[in-house]
């Protein structure tokens, strides 16, 4: 009984992986007036043995491709923007491969980054979304460097969000990626971006400076105004419990699990604070990480100074 059903595991295989196939093998004998029962016991050896040596039923056959996908940025003080874009460009695919684009790209396309290439890399790099990263990535892709993506990483699409990325001659930086019928896009996060973010920085100095409510004193022209303006418009991008479980993996401590806690401000995340959470990660089974109010950090920074 055993070995009938050991012989009979092609069969079985070819219904759960090729059920389409199999349905039409099952069509063809009954129009050849084949009873469906001669798949089941008399004359199986035969058609098992031509079948299977051929490999028609072989799983690899029939599995789904994984998809992989390409994204490209600067990450310069990473910022929730980059994981929403990061977290998107995952779902359009099974596998994400990011590119983080060369100081030297940086600086020709754009100006000068605040943090190097070996720091952008591990905020990147600890992100979950994540699967490769590719450092020293062009900021433009070009034909030579589109087809590495294809056939050395084995890329499907290309992935950039709805914002236009404009070369210094005006032209498109993705334009060969789109021509080739190989891109995607995502919609961008409104509301922060890392130039907003050092203007940010920028007008808290200025406002410690000129203690706090006389920032006109020491900035001239609309720049006061331009600094309230920023921060009234610092963006809500997490006040829904739907948009905090859209970067959760859902899961919590098992019973037996020992629970690590961490804590702190987390202010303009960097690479110290993903070097600091995966050492605290390695101490358990489940990290848990708090992260003060802006009125606790505040109120420290006050005390500090």
């Amino acid at each position: 009984m055993a070995m009938e059903y050991e012989s009979n595991n092609w069969i079985w295989d070819g219904v759960y992986y090729c059920p389409r196939l199999f349905g039409g093998l099952m069509l063809t004998a009954a129009l050849l007036g084949l009873s469906t029962t001669y798949f089941g016991g008399i004359g199986l050896f035969p058609l098992s043995y031509v079948w299977s040596d051929s490999g028609i039923f072989h799983k690899k056959k029939c599995e789904k491709k994984r998809i992989r996908v390409y994204m490209d940025g600067c990450f310069d003080l990473m910022h929730y923007g980059h994981a929403n874009a990061l977290r998107q460009a995952k779902a359009l695919g099974d596998e994400l491969v990011v590119g983080v684009v060369s100081d030297e790209e940086i600086i020709a396309n754009k100006g000068p980054p605040v943090l190097p290439m070996e720091e952008r890399l591990a905020l990147v790099s600890g992100l979950k979304w994540v699967d490769q990263v590719i450092a020293n990535a062009p900021y433009a892709i070009t034909e030579q460097f589109m087809n590495s993506l294809f056939n050395e990483h084995k890329i499907d699409y290309i992935i950039h969000g709805d914002d236009p990325c404009l070369l210094p001659d005006g032209s498109d930086a993705y334009a060969l990626a789109k021509k080739a019928g190989r891109y995607k896009q995502i919609k961008r996060t409104e509301g922060v971006s890392s130039t907003d973010i050092v203007g940010r920085i920028l007008c808290s100095v200025k406002d410690t400076e000129g203690g706090g409510d006389h920032t006109s004193t020491l900035l001239n022209g609309d720049s006061g105004e331009r600094c309230h303006s920023q921060r009234a418009q610092i963006s809500q991008f997490l006040p829904t419990s739907q948009r905090i479980v859209q970067f959760s993996n859902g899961k919590g401590p098992g019973p037996n699990a020992r629970v690590v806690y961490i804590d702190g401000a987390f202010d303009l995340f960097h690479a110290g604070h993903v070097e600091i959470l995966k050492k605290a990660r390695q101490l358990g089974d489940f990290l848990l990480v708090g992260i003060h109010t802006d009125h606790i950090v505040r109120y420290f920074i006050y005390f500090m100074l």
